[in-house]
């Protein structure tokens, strides 16, 4: 699949480029006028889309390269987005983190198909029905500097940072003494919210590497900027939830409408009778920047009043895992300092997991325990319709460049098997756009139509990963 062979390459996800070809035409004689535009149309063209103002040009000839593949992919977004006018459309943020690099599936992979199935629900996709735009950021901590030529080659603007607080001006004993062992990546997970300070976007999507889009967020970016939470549908407490969170704006008169998040019910105790706030999911975070609100936090975290056993302020935001870092400073600020102006999703449509919603293992379908969240019924995230789905984030599922099956008819598979096959099918469009749902594009002969050729064999050694 050789598209790309001795052709220059912008950024993928262009926004204003030019045709270089246009200069030599207007220089060159008839002749090389025929031959230029014959080489603009069938060559230069399908090459290039917007401009995210990021990219550099680069050649290659890899026939499986991530650069190669994403600009295959832009040249059928290019034909299908000539006549819808995307340029005034309101720019929404999408960032990861990273604090580390190493070069693997898990970061080159999922950087590329998550960038892709982002432009796949936006407006330069007119099939998605969106109308708002994006662009891509990757915030990464200074350490990991070497990883940036290879995200901004996916189409990534990268943000070169340090934490928010050195640890050594962390005020508080107890938080400057524990933080760098909490959670994934102790006080190094501080720089996700350098998101805040994105202020030229009316909205951050802060996501992990380890996730996807499967659906446009509009209704989250229109409540938002309306102020109307009526607009919000798949949210996680209904208005008449005797126990819903004191954060969300549907149980309050604020008209302020901040963030968007889920919870991670899966860190809490299913005992009767718990009230202890509920840490956030740390890989999704909807947000309206601002450098006050950067600024707030930087003050949270040098006070570092985050107390053993209680946690943020006291206030039993804490312990749980990631509590002293993302985790717990996100709830402890909307829920606590700022109450009213965020809202908690349903963690069966954004950030879906497919958890068990109960504290109690499912034997052949049959759940059984109580409902982590405290209510006497909850809904069982594995059981939800995938075409509901907006965004997926892969945890228990474990990661799709695992090559796993998840063959087996149980509830704690099909969900799997299922987005697994999405995200599969949104490589397959990155590398030749418009194919077939069940068309298989890489060499790989393990259920081909299921992983598209991307798998010689189950486990994460048969996969085949994109290389740059």
């Amino acid at each position: 699949m050789d598209r790309q062979s001795n052709r220059t390459l912008r950024n993928p996800y262009s926004s204003k480029s030019k045709s270089p070809m246009r200069l030599v035409s207007a220089l060159a004689s008839i002749s090389l006028l025929i031959l230029s535009a014959l080489y603009t149309v069938y060559v230069i063209l399908p090459i290039y889309d917007v401009d995210t103002g990021t990219g550099s040009a680069d050649n290659t000839s890899q026939n499986d390269s991530a650069v190669s593949a994403v600009s295959a992919s832009t040249s059928a977004h290019k034909t299908t987005s000539t006549n819808v006018d995307f340029t005034n459309a309101p720019e929404i943020a999408y960032a990861v983190s990273l604090s580390s690099c190493e070069e693997t599936p898990s970061l080159i992979d999922g950087a590329a198909v998550l960038a892709h199935s982002i432009h796949l629900s936006s407006i330069q996709n007119p099939k998605s029905g969106s109308k708002y735009n994006y662009k891509m950021y990757a915030i990464v901590h200074k350490s990991a500097s070497n990883c940036q030529p290879i995200l901004e080659k996916i189409g990534y603007q990268v943000k070169l940072v340090d934490v928010p607080v050195a640890l050594e001006d962390i005020q508080g004993d107890f938080l400057r003494e524990n933080v760098h062992q909490n959670g994934c990546c102790g006080e190094l997970e501080f720089i996700k919210l350098w998101a805040y300070t994105f202020v030229e976007h009316p909205f951050v999507v802060h996501m992990d590497l380890d996730t996807m889009v499967l659906k446009p967020m509009d209704e989250l970016f229109d409540a938002a900027l309306s102020g109307d939470t009526t607009k919000v549908d798949s949210v996680m407490w209904s208005r008449e939830h005797k126990t819903r969170s004191a954060s969300d704006p549907l149980s309050s008169s604020s008209s302020s409408l901040d963030a968007f998040y889920t919870r991670d019910y899966n860190m809490r105790s299913a005992k009767k009778g718990n009230t202890k706030p509920t840490g956030v999911q740390g890989g999704f975070l909807v947000l309206r920047p601002s450098m006050q609100v950067f600024q707030e936090f930087q003050d949270i975290i040098r006070k570092g009043d985050f107390r053993r056993g209680k946690g943020w302020g006291g206030l039993g935001f804490g312990p749980f895992y990631g509590s002293m870092t993302f985790q717990g400073i996100i709830p402890y600020y909307y829920d606590a300092l700022h109450p009213g102006t965020a809202v908690e999703l349903n963690r069966c449509v954004y950030n879906q997991m497919a958890d068990n919603p109960r504290d109690k293992r499912t034997v052949n379908d049959v759940v059984s325990g109580n409902c982590r969240d405290g209510r006497d019924d909850c809904e069982d995230c594995r059981d939800k319709d995938i075409g509901s789905v907006v965004s997926a984030h892969f945890t228990l599922c474990q990661k799709p460049w695992h090559c796993l099956p998840h063959g087996q008819d149980l509830v704690q598979h099909r969900l799997c098997r299922k987005l697994f096959k999405e995200w599969y099918g949104i490589r397959a469009d990155l590398e030749q756009p418009g194919v077939g749902d069940t068309v298989a594009v890489g060499e790989g002969t393990f259920e081909p139509e299921h992983f598209r050729g991307f798998c010689r064999s189950d486990g994460k050694h048969g996969y085949i990963p994109l290389k740059i």
